[in-house]
């Protein structure tokens, strides 16, 4: 919402001091604090009803599904430290939501399998591994 469109101090029309200027959509400028003042930014995300009560009701299957099964699913090489304490979901992208809450389509894997998962192996390795699915 606001840029800054020079590094240099100008006049500030809020509070008449002269600092680093930001520009508003309207085009008045204004120092950071005023400009914050008059438009703060939304630093939360809005969630709908609908994705709150899927996460509530996701909160509390994700908390069973990990207590009957604490142990790491994944086993991964060299990464695995073997006590489950992520749910890692076997579809991701478009079919996320569709098996959002669907346990069959869930795996109880430690912190360490899961981060390697998602930030070193492939959709193809992944897929071998059976980590994820491809529907």
């Amino acid at each position: 919402m606001y840029r800054m469109f020079r590094l240099v101090k100008k006049m500030c029309v809020g509070c008449n001091t002269e600092s680093y200027i930001y520009k508003n959509i309207t085009g008045k400028k204004y120092c950071k604090s005023c400009a914050y003042k008059i438009n703060p930014p939304s630093k939360i995300k809005k969630t709908s009803e609908k994705k709150k009560k899927q996460d509530d009701e996701y909160s509390k299957l994700r908390k069973l599904y990990l207590d009957t099964h604490s142990f790491c699913e994944a086993k991964l090489p060299g990464v695995c430290t073997g006590v489950a304490t992520d749910i890692h979901h076997l579809y991701s992208g478009k079919d996320r939501n569709k098996y959002y809450l669907d346990d069959k389509t869930w795996k109880a894997i430690c912190r360490n399998c899961h981060i390697f998962i998602h930030d070193k192996l492939s959709t193809e390795e992944a897929i071998e591994l059976n980590l994820k699915k491809n529907e």
